[in-house]
């Protein structure tokens, strides 16, 4: 019996899984997780996407049954991949992750999280041993009309920017090849829809929490586009657990579980920019220089966003564990870790043990 709500690590022993994107920074996080729970990993993305790296300080690739570096945009590649992995269990993380990124590159930002979703969806028609296949969106899928309100998984999909649209258009196709091809109880197929995820290991350019760190290793201030923007901020390792207990049951129970899901903290922990910087910086060990504030961005983002995340909490027992507070001080532990040259593979693994025993 799978337990329910929680990650279930017996569920996980000898799971033969195939995870797209494990060279970033979710990915990493979810490939040791995962590792540590005994299941066998196939992992399939393109390079660690930047220098530092999860992937490569944590020493990632060593858990792993197999790392395959290869472009979801190539159906081929990677159905070949997926048949000679033979999983039970497909997790679909792979993507080009950034807003403000999505304004350079629309078109390989379309390619990658519209036809990768696509491919791997049709791959994986192809192959018999699947049970269970999870498309990682993103809480922007929604039409935003900043509402003080959460959003709910029946709220139409939008997108202002090419990011937000192509994680819109990515839930549509889950939808359609649920519907059309995915009708067999021996398929499961859900989204997952996650806000703004904070934690150690996160080197993306324009990021919130990753551009604070950089700023203050320089002891540099680092300026604020949007400072009164709102987001749901959560520990990386929140949303991880969402999408596990997911599988669990998509695994164990079938087709009530094959639809969208939000994974986000409770309203009450959702904070502006500055109130994350601030917080922070109280939490930063060393003197740093603060913030300042350059004004609105030019390229449009979103300055309200919130998730309802209460059928998560009801249908699969799931909840938020670490407050924004306890996020924000594991966030900074691992960085100072970092500075101190700690082991980075046992520091990760220490805090997924300190996740998991608020379980208990």
């Amino acid at each position: 019996m799978v337990q329910f709500g929680t990650v279930d690590r017996s569920f996980w022993a000898g799971k033969q899984v195939f995870l797209t994107g494990h060279t970033g920074f979710k990915g990493s996080w979810l490939s040791l997780w995962l590792h540590g729970m005994g299941a066998s990993v196939t992992g399939f993305a393109l390079p660690a996407p930047t220098v530092p790296s999860l992937f490569e300080l944590g020493k990632v690739e060593q858990g792993l049954e197999n790392s395959v570096i290869g472009d979801v945009a190539d159906l081929e590649w990677l159905r070949s991949a997926l048949r000679r992995a033979a999983p039970e269990i497909i997790i679909h993380m792979a993507a080009q992750p950034l807003v403000r990124a999505s304004y350079d590159d629309p078109v390989g930002t379309f390619r990658t999280n519209v036809m990768g979703t696509v491919n791997i969806l049709e791959a994986a028609r192809a192959c018999d041993s699947v049970r269970v296949i999870l498309n990682v969106t993103s809480d922007k899928c929604y039409e935003n009309q900043e509402w003080y309100w959460g959003y709910r998984e029946n709220e139409p999909m939008g997108g202002h920017d090419p990011y937000s649209s192509s994680k819109g258009c990515s839930e549509l196709i889950t939808s359609a090849y649920r519907r059309s091809f995915f009708a067999s109880p021996s398929i499961q197929v859900a989204t997952a829809r996650a806000g703004n995820v904070i934690g150690g290991g996160d080197w993306a350019e324009d990021r919130l929490i990753p551009d604070l760190i950089r700023a203050l290793m320089k002891n540099e201030q680092i300026e604020l586009r949007n400072p009164q923007a709102v987001r749901p901020w959560q520990h990386v390792l929140e949303p991880l657990s969402g999408y596990l207990v997911l599988c669990q049951q998509l695994y164990a129970g079938g087709e009530a579980y094959a639809q969208a899901w939000n994974f986000g903290p409770l309203n009450n922990e959702t904070s502006s920019v500055e109130t994350i910087v601030n917080q922070m910086l109280d939490k930063w060990p060393y003197e740093h220089p603060g913030y300042k504030v350059v004004g609105q961005a030019h390229k449009h983002e979103a300055g309200l966003l919130h998730l309802d995340c209460s059928k998560a909490m009801r249908e699969l027992g799931w909840r938020a564990r670490w407050s924004t507070d306890r996020a924000l001080q594991a966030t900074v532990d691992w960085v100072v870790g970092y500075m101190e040259g700690k082991d980075i593979h046992d520091l990760c693994k220490q805090q997924i043990a300190e996740y998991e025993s608020e379980y208990i």
